[in-house]
């Protein structure tokens, strides 16, 4: 049964060698880029185009046609290709249309070898762009599947090149255009038309409509309303973020492409999904595996629930076009005609969003087999507090790439965490809302006691990185003005794992600021020189953690300034913020903290789903990591850390 895919939906592939046939109504340049694992695209020789159209297991058309057929054999790719990317451009300078919205939509189907359908993409939603990344083959787990796409460019074929991290993206635009001119002779006749309802002639009755009426997508939210969003993943995302350009590689990785990961299970068979394995992804080591895995996790869910909603959308929409029509008929409100197109429309609504949730279903199960197996063999870092690693925890010798601070699931699957991971060394602070206003749930919290589970929640993240980095190279600074935190800070002050006692009063904030603000001077002053070695010995140049409680209790003007220094210049050298605070009461300060709030990372010690996604942009519920009733494993790791540390050190 052929899968209609609509933007983000991906489907498995059961063959490896197959066709990719285009239709496009009026002559398009069709071509390929092959990708590594995280989709870059390393030169020139990865791509596939009229002006060299062969590359090792892959085949294009020779110039721009209505038609297309593309052959593509994975098995015959190098290893290191992980994604192999369609892409459809507008021919320029010979007299044709110069967006894709002035042409019928493209359909793009991938066949076998004898022209079977597997899965098939209408493009619809394009409008200006010249432009567009039809479809993307990837591996997955020692499988291929296929996924929609459907990422349109206004700036045409060099700006999607661009975007696949092609330095030489303008020039072989140009080249490739050129090429194509020269041969739009020979281009051949348009597909046969469209029926009035939007099926493509001759297709199956038996298949799924073809979505060309289906409603746009909504436009973007707002500054005001845009969520915020998540850490980089290290896949690069099909579509800019409104935070601008993102290196998304790890400061740690290497240059050239990682070893796949070793062969631990056997290979599914043919359409059947393969088997979950734990750290079946690419990477230098198992825990580089476990952190890719879950980020193709966290990705392939935003996808099939971003399917699964744009195809109840476009279902809702086609029985809200087949009810106006039949209301705009005079004689269909006399008698029962009306009544019975209105349950037919309500019926075929049904079935189409019933057979969207059975696909969502579907990968939803698989996910959930994934993540059964991925949890269990987290290390510490990547584990949640439950997990039976943290009684077997040992003080590391070396810092993991990534630390767990919380879980992530969407209303689909409520019951699908995925774990919310964030880079180390820290690149930004994190900000704990202890406001009753954050979330719905936070406004059904009492006061108090939503400020005592934030700062637990920041004691508790604090031991996590106490407990992640080796012994001595992480210290913890706590800012209490007024006392308030003593019984959530009691498991770091009783361990001893703190650098000193927790700062009290205006003169105790004054001189924990002082001191960490000289920290970050020095040490900038000294990298600058290039003279490290002439910092004071009493300097600690460890990593330093920050957490401030209540704030802004206990600050003056000058304190303020100096917290807003520590969030811009403290992580680049090593300083971090844990802040654990409510913006209503730091109102009185009014816009000039703005930037201060925008530079953390916020979360919640209640539910709340206030970030999203950089692919789809789906609102993520987030839920803080909590302790099993009764356990002590939090004292435990503190107590294992505290013994850990030099003998006399303050």
């Amino acid at each position: 049964m052929t899968a209609e895919l609509v933007r983000g939906q991906n489907h498995t592939l059961p063959q490896t060698r197959l066709e990719i046939r285009v239709s496009a109504g009026t002559p398009v340049v069709a071509g390929a880029t092959l990708g590594d694992e995280n989709g870059t695209v390393h030169g020139t020789e990865w791509i596939a185009h009229p002006g060299s159209p062969q590359l090792p297991g892959l085949e294009v058309s020779r110039q721009a046609a209505a038609d297309h057929r593309l052959a593509v054999d994975l098995d015959a790719l190098p290893a290191s290709v992980h994604r192999v990317t369609v892409l459809l451009a507008l021919p320029t300078g010979v007299g044709g249309p110069v967006r894709f919205g002035a042409v019928a939509a493209p359909f793009v189907a991938v066949t076998g070898l004898e022209g079977t359908e597997i899965a098939t993409c209408t493009l619809t939603g394009l409008d200006a762009e010249s432009a567009v990344t039809a479809l993307e083959l990837y591996r997955r787990q020692g499988a291929w599947k296929v996924r929609a796409v459907g990422q349109g460019y206004a700036g045409g074929l060099a700006a999607m090149l661009a975007d696949q991290g092609l330095t030489q993206a303008a020039e072989l635009a140009r080249s490739i255009q050129d090429a194509v001119a020269r041969a739009m002779a020979r281009s051949v006749a348009p597909p046969p038309p469209r029926t009035p309802d939007g099926d493509r002639v001759g297709h199956g009755t038996g298949s799924v409509p073809s979505s060309d009426g289906r409603r746009p997508p909504a436009a973007p939210p707002t500054a005001a309303q845009q969520p915020e969003p998540l850490t980089e993943p290290t896949t690069p995302p099909p579509t800019a973020t409104a935070g601008g350009p993102i290196n998304y590689a790890h400061p740690r990785r290497q240059a050239s492409a990682p070893p796949p990961p070793p062969p631990t299970a056997p290979p599914a068979e043919p359409g059947r999904p393969a088997q979950p394995v734990a750290g079946d992804a690419t990477g230098w080591s198992m825990e580089e595996r476990l952190y890719n895995q879950i980020w193709g996790m966290f990705e392939d869910l935003a996808r099939t629930t971003a399917a699964y909603r744009s195809a109840v959308d476009f279902a809702e929409s086609r029985m809200d076009q087949e009810l106006d029509r039949t209301l705009s008929d005079p004689r269909s409100r006399i008698g029962g005609a009306g009544d019975r197109a209105r349950e037919q429309a309500r019926v075929k609504r049904d079935e189409l969003t019933a057979r969207a949730r059975e696909v969502l279903d579907r990968d939803l199960a698989q996910l959930a087999a994934e993540s059964a197996v991925v949890e269990p063999a987290l290390p510490a870092a990547y584990a949640g507090w439950d997990n039976p690693v943290w009684h077997a925890y040992r003080v590391p010798m070396e810092i993991p790439m990534a630390l767990r601070i919380g879980d992530l699931h969407l209303p689909e699957s409520p019951g699908l965490r995925i774990p919310l991971l964030v880079r180390l060394p820290l690149e930004r602070g994190i900000w704990i809302d202890s406001g009753r206003t954050a979330s719905e749930a936070a406004a059904l919290t009492d006061t108090d006691r939503l400020r005592r589970l934030a700062m637990e929640n920041a004691v508790a993240l604090a031991a996590r990185l106490l407990a992640v980095y080796p012994a001595d190279e992480f210290s913890v600074h706590v800012i209490d003005p007024a006392g308030s935190a003593a019984g959530a800070l009691a498991p770091l002050v009783g361990s001893g794992a703190l650098a000193g006692p927790p700062a009290a009063g205006p003169g105790g904030v004054a001189s924990v600021l002082a001191r960490l603000t000289r920290r970050v001077d020095l040490v900038q002053m000294a990298i600058r020189a290039g003279a490290a070695d002439s910092l004071p010995p009493d300097l600690d140049t460890g990593e330093q953690l920050l957490i401030v409680n209540d704030f802004p209790h206990g600050f003056d003007d000058r304190a303020v300034t100096q917290l807003r220094y520590l969030a811009d210049e403290g992580p680049s050298v090593g300083v971090h913020l844990l802040m654990v605070a409510d913006r209503e009461d730091a109102a009185q300060y009014g816009p000039v903290l703005d930037p201060l709030w925008r530079s953390l990372l916020r979360i919640t010690p209640v539910a709340d789903d206030h970030l999203a996604d950089p692919w789809v942009g789906h609102a993520w519920t987030y839920e803080p990591l909590r302790m099993p009733p009764g356990s002590r494993v939090l004292e435990q790791v503190l107590a294992a850390v505290a013994a850990a540390r030099r003998p006399g050190r303050s």
